[in-house]
């Protein structure tokens, strides 16, 4: 493994250690679980070549079959997309396989972040997707105006706090992390692109 990628490695375990800890003090309002999968499903999943170099050591650490199920549902996606005449092309993640991420140790920052709420510059916060599912979050908001509703919250009669955190893809992909942890992320597009334009 370069070094470009061992210092990536040492910026996920410090972002792993924050996430856990927003994680656990959000448990009342989070219902994230394994073979859930929404995340996964019909997104565009910002990546950088950066991300998507360390996604592929994960790829190629796989056995064959798990390759070649991720290689056909990469081609099937790819298809869809050059067929696709819409603003923004929504996809299953082609990592995806009966509902578990294959690469879940090597998944990008996008990923890992999925599920929290992210606070917005001016203050707001912003409700992940599967609120609207009835996810997370959905015990606690109001899905019109996309706010804290406090008799829902006073309903659940516990003593952690529904937050947003700083912790949109643009923020935690800036330069200050890529000085700080030694790293490039370079350029950024979704997943799917990567494999159909290479890194032009």
């Amino acid at each position: 493994m370069d070094i470009m990628l061992k210092n990536y490695e040492n910026y996920l375990q410090f972002l792993d250690s924050k996430l856990l800890k927003f994680f656990a003090s959000q448990k009342p309002f989070v219902f994230c679980k394994k073979g859930c999968a929404r995340c996964c499903q019909k997104a565009q999943f910002p990546y950088s070549l950066l991300e998507i170099k360390y996604l592929l050591t994960g790829f190629l650490k796989l056995d064959k079959k798990t390759q070649q199920k991720i290689e056909e549902n990469l081609q099937k996606v790819a298809n869809k997309k050059n067929k696709f005449r819409g603003k923004k092309f929504r996809y299953d993640c082609p990592f995806l396989i009966d509902n578990v991420c294959s690469v879940y140790d090597y998944r990008g920052v996008v990923c890992r972040t999925f599920g929290l709420m992210t606070k917005i510059i001016d203050g707001e916060i912003k409700a992940p997707f599967c609120a609207d599912l009835g996810l997370n979050y959905s015990n606690v908001l109001n899905l019109k105006s996309n706010k804290i509703s406090l008799r829902k919250y006073k309903k659940l009669r516990v003593k952690e706090e529904p937050l947003g955190f700083n912790i949109s893809y643009k923020y935690l992909t800036d330069d200050v992390f890529e000085e700080s942890f030694n790293i490039k992320f370079g350029d950024k597009k979704p997943l799917i692109n990567w494999f159909i334009d290479g890194d032009k």
